[in-house]
């Protein structure tokens, strides 16, 4: 299997594993790969149970798409994500229900656990709202993602994007995670929040944990997303 063949599957299996683990449903979420000079992203308006590797489209960064179906109505913010930060490789975009509860009341999270610190810092802003599909979304996006790995978007969902798809998979379950157990904190009462260089501290420990590259070579590079369901990105 060459390369692009082999991250368009991945692409396909990781919308699985997403609407598997509840963290998407129906046509909602989105995924890219960076791929040579441009991406692969999923189309728009098919369910990842008839969704199949021939379907993924092939993009430029200057938003031409190549293929017989349209790209995502998300590209956009997959693009500039990909186009402003090289240090990425993925990008996974889910609508899953905690996260998008604290979206819709458009709350940042805040460090009220350490596993924040996947996310690149103290806290996972929420991006001001902008309607779906359009270049404002997308700026606001990317304001929110400013020396951060994920965000929530104003009543609408949440991006995580990581070196490679694996990573990008892993983190959108943990920012999930966070966003449930600070919902269940609050409905205890007040959460006790970790100061700002406790979370710097683990920042720096998070740059060798979780699921990464084995070796040079890319962003696919990388645990398989297949890996993820035998546990191979637990702590």
């Amino acid at each position: 299997m060459n390369e692009e063949a082999a991250i368009r599957a991945a692409i396909v299996e990781a919308m699985i594993r997403l609407d598997a683990s509840g963290l998407n449903q129906g046509t909602s979420g989105n995924v890219s790969v960076r791929f040579g000079e441009g991406l692969l992203v999923t189309p728009s308006g098919i369910p990842c149970e008839a969704l199949r590797p021939e379907d993924i489209v092939r993009m430029g960064m200057d938003g031409t798409a190549l293929g017989r179906l349209a790209p995502s109505s998300e590209w956009r913010f997959h693009r500039d994500i990909l186009a402003a930060r090289p240090e990425i490789g993925a990008v996974v975009h889910a609508h899953p229900p905690h996260a998008t509860a604290f979206a819709i009341c458009r709350r940042d999270i805040p460090a009220a656990h350490y596993m924040i610190a996947a996310a690149g810092g103290p806290t996972i802003r929420c991006a001001r709202y902008a309607t779906f599909g359009t270049q404002a979304l997308s700026d606001a996006a990317l304001e929110a993602l400013q020396d951060r790995q994920a965000c929530l978007l104003a009543n609408h969902g949440m991006i995580t994007a990581g070196p490679s798809l694996a990573r990008a998979l892993w983190l959108a379950v943990e920012v999930e995670t966070l966003c449930r157990q600070y919902a269940l904190a609050l409905g205890i009462g007040e959460p006790v929040l970790l100061p700002e260089d406790e979370i710097a501290r683990v920042v720096q420990a998070f740059r060798t944990y979780g699921p990464r590259e084995a070796e040079p070579g890319g962003p696919a590079a990388g645990i398989p997303v297949s890996d993820l369901a035998r546990g191979e990105a637990s702590s």
